[in-house]
């Protein structure tokens, strides 16, 4: 908010408090950043250091050699107390190495990053009874604004290997900005110049290693640090794992993670690079040699030369968005698809007609668009593998197939033994596969550092748990609040110094909030904490609220309800801010979204309002939907609910036992479900929810009838426990002193008792009666557990 709306908003608060002769407690905005600035809460100063160019210099020396080069940073170990010591934290933080095992199969699993083989090495017996610490760090260089000139910055970014995955990747304070790092220019003719590139990478090292430096002492002998659980605790220090994509990595690096040649990557039997390895090679060999056979640079000092136990060249993690989402997939796969059959406007079109789906972008311009970010790579994913079956050779199809299955198998949130046996028979067929586009002449080889990187992904999950906790989506979106916002804020003119105080500002407000919660001063409303203290009995005239649970003894026609009212919120969410121009379109925002809280169970509630404007009883709603026998449906219904253990048929049973309903009904144009998918945009304890539409109108346009996953027999696993219907009306009534939220769906019925054999996806039609009518029902929410996509069987015509 600017400090001008700031202003009008202290001056209606003043406003409203002059009846009772009251003050606001900030005047005005400024008085209100006074504050802030003073609180000690989550203070971290920032600190700046200079660089400068101290090797040779030419007779006609460059530019840069003279320019000083400012690094701006907060004491990262001053940074890393204030983590441990967050309340917030406490319970979602693992304090040693370990290895978890399945209790049934005795297995081994993944997850957290404490979970993994190298965190399990570092144990140090010196350090015996300490908790060990790992820093993991994360740098990528971002564009705030491109059409008020070319304004790039480069964040550095920490966290620590003890707060577990779903803390990261929930967006709260488990990554912080701690630095930005300095990016020297120069003019075209000597960007490319071997002196500039040296300067540059140590200028990198350099800097990371004066940041760092804080943290030695701890590396080597235990500090005392308070831990958000009230505990004091000894700890040790020592660097984590590098969080970067390609090109960060071969920066960090300056080499690949293994000697494989890079005209031979797919030599399986190259040994993994280390540092002792490396420094042999340095001490034996000619600079020359060192760069053009083993891609070293010679005269580079890592940073992690000067800290304990620290080899770079194991620390950099797997990079599913670079690597394989936006990498192999998109530029790789889809591009090399397009040369190989010359797919055209209307191979797009198949993906340009999807129907929404929540969280799921859209291509109104098909797949040819320059700007592409992640989240439409993620979205083209989606979408892609039913959208050229039929127009290509199978051989294609399968080898999306492979690729799409390492990519969701890796993107899990915890993975097993079994998981990585499949991994390494999913990448033979990948390879197998991909064959065919050396074969049409669209590639001579497959020598990709990106696609290589999948031969890694089997060891690195062993060290360092799942990669979505390392993974550089994290620190990507980290940009957006860190960078760009605050960038935005700013009146533009060194823009930087102001950037700096409001992440400043905003970190000990989040510190303050956190701290406020622990001290349980942020329990209730404003009003409920003036009613308590006025001691004045209101009662508040409130609609009672109902959640339903997901119940796994019951049917989709014999499910109780629950009461509850912690997880409902609007219906309607705020609109996201713009961002940068992009490939596909979010018209599913306010149809998803993370929920705070921990884990719960499956749950399905109705909007919050009802539809005022709608049919009122079951015999109008009947004639609004068109559907004559609605009647008899929710008699059907109620006899399922009576009777739950009673396998008659409805019209067996006697209309005075179960006469049906002819009340009064509420009608609802949405519902939303929240479960548990901790590798999808959630909450800290992994809670998604997304919205489910039944609505005639959508947005001023057409009406939208979302279909969902309804459990129908929740013995069995996955689809074959479920089926698919369109919702086609929410709506709810009181019968017998019993409250029943209903929907009435139209059933689709699979086709096959298997996923179809080429693109591994199930196949579903709409259902028919006896008498080719629509096969309809009225079931209880309960039984929906989320939402469906359903796209299209093209078939091999393409769409006009």
């Amino acid at each position: 908010m600017s400090a001008a709306n700031l202003n009008i908003l202290l001056e209606l608060w003043a406003a409203s408090l002059v009846e009772v002769g009251a003050n606001p407690i900030f005047s005005s905005y400024k008085e209100m950043y006074r504050t802030i600035d003073k609180t000690e809460v989550g203070d971290v100063k920032w600190q700046s250091f200079t660089v400068k160019y101290a090797g040779d210099v030419e007779t006609d020396p460059m530019p840069w050699m003279h320019d000083e080069y400012d690094i701006w940073f907060q004491d990262p170990h001053e940074v890393v107390q204030n983590m441990l010591a967050n309340p917030e934290f406490a319970k979602e933080m693992d304090y040693r190495p370990f290895r978890e095992y399945d209790t049934k199969s005795s297995t081994r699993r993944w997850q957290d990053f404490m979970s993994g083989d190298w965190a399990w090495r570092q144990a140090d017996p010196d350090c015996l009874g300490s908790v060990f610490v790992p820093i993991i760090l994360g740098s990528d260089k971002t564009t705030v604004s491109v059409a008020m000139g070319q304004n790039d910055y480069y964040p550095l970014y920490l966290s620590i290997g003890n707060i577990r995955n779903n803390v990261c990747r929930a967006h709260r304070n488990g990554v912080v900005l701690i630095g930005f790092l300095a990016m020297p220019n120069t003019t075209r003719e000597h960007a490319n110049k071997d002196n500039f590139r040296r300067f540059w990478r140590q200028l990198f090292h350099s800097s990371l290693g004066r940041i760092l430096k804080t943290f030695k002492p701890g590396m080597v002998k235990p500090e005392v640090v308070l831990f958000g659980d009230d505990h004091y605790r000894r700890v040790v220090y020592g660097l984590g794992p590098y969080i970067a994509d390609y090109e960060e990595q071969a920066l960090v690096t300056t080499l690949a993670r293994c000697l494989a040649y890079r005209n031979n990557l797919d030599d399986d039997n190259a040994l993994h690079r280390c540092r002792d390895h490396a420094e042999m090679l340095i001490a034996e060999f000619a600079l020359n040699a060192l760069w053009n056979e083993y891609g070293i640079v010679g005269e580079l000092v890592p940073f992690t030369n000067d800290f304990l136990r620290a080899d770079i060249y194991e620390l950099i993690t797997p990079d599913l968005l670079h690597q394989i989402i936006k990498g192999a997939f998109k530029d790789h796969l889809v591009e090399w698809e397009l040369l190989a059959f010359f797919l055209t406007d209307s191979d797009a079109s198949s993906i340009a007609v999807v129907a929404p789906f929540p969280g799921l972008r859209r291509f109104p311009q098909g797949r040819h668009f320059k700007q592409w970010t992640g989240d439409d790579s993620k979205a083209l994913m989606k979408v892609y593998l039913p959208a050229i079956e039929g127009h290509v050779p199978q051989e294609i199809v399968r080898t999306f197939r492979a690729f799409l299955e390492f990519c969701y198998l890796v993107r899990r949130n915890v993975l097993t033994e079994k998981d990585l046996d499949d991994l390494d028979e999913i990448l033979a067929r990948f390879y197998r596969y991909r064959e065919v586009f050396k074969t049409t002449g669209i590639v001579a080889n497959f020598s990709l550092p990106r696609q290589h990187a999948m031969k890694h992904y089997k060891q690195l999950i062993q060290l360092f748990g799942v990669p979505n906790g390392l993974c550089s989506s994290i620190t990507e979106s980290k940009h957006v609040k860190a960078v760009k916002k605050p960038y935005r804020r700013t009146n533009k003119y060194h823009a930087l110094g102001q950037m700096l105080l409001i992440n400043q500002r905003l970190d000990k407000l989040a510190m303050a909030r956190v701290d406020f919660e622990s001290r349980g001063m942020l329990e209730g409303t404003c009003l409920s904490t003036v009613l308590d203290q006025l001691g004045e009995d209101i009662l508040l005239n409130t609609s009672s609220l109902v959640i339903y649970q997901v119940s796994a003894s019951h049917n989709a026609t014999h499910m109780r309800p629950t009461e509850a009212n912690h997880w409902l919120s609007d219906e309607d969410k705020d609109e996201l801010e713009d961002t940068l121009a992009s490939a596909s379109i979010d018209e599913s925002r306010g149809d998803y979204e993370d929920v705070n809280g921990p884990r719960v169970e499956a749950h399905v509630c109705l909007a919050r309002s009802q539809q005022r404007n709608r049919a009122a009883t079951i015999v109008a709603l009947a004639d609004e939907l068109h559907i004559p026998n609605l009647s008899e449906l929710v008699r059907a219904f109620l006899v399922g609910q009576l009777y739950p253990d009673d396998n008659h048929d409805p019209a067996d049973i006697p209309h005075l036992e179960c006469p049906g309903y002819e009340g009064k009904i509420s009608i609802y144009n949405s519902a939303s479900s929240t479960f548990y998918a901790p590798s999808d945009l959630s909450g800290v304890g992994g809670m998604h929810r997304e919205y489910i539409r039944a609505a005639p109108t959508w947005r001023q346009e057409g009406p939208r009838y979302d279909c969902t996953f309804v459990i129908t027999d929740p013995e069995l696993e996955g689809m074959r426990g479920m089926d698919v219907a369109r919702m086609l009306c929410f709506f709810s009534f009181k019968a017998g002193g019993v409250f029943y939220p209903c929907a009435i769906v139209r059933w689709f019925n699979r086709l096959g008792d298997a996923p179809d054999e080429l693109t591994r996806m199930w196949m579903v039609r709409p259902s028919f009666t006896p008498n080719h009518q629509r096969n309809l029902a009225v079931i209880h929410i309960d039984t929906i557990f989320r939402a469906a996509h359903l796209i299209p069987i093209y078939g091999r015509e393409f769409m006009p």
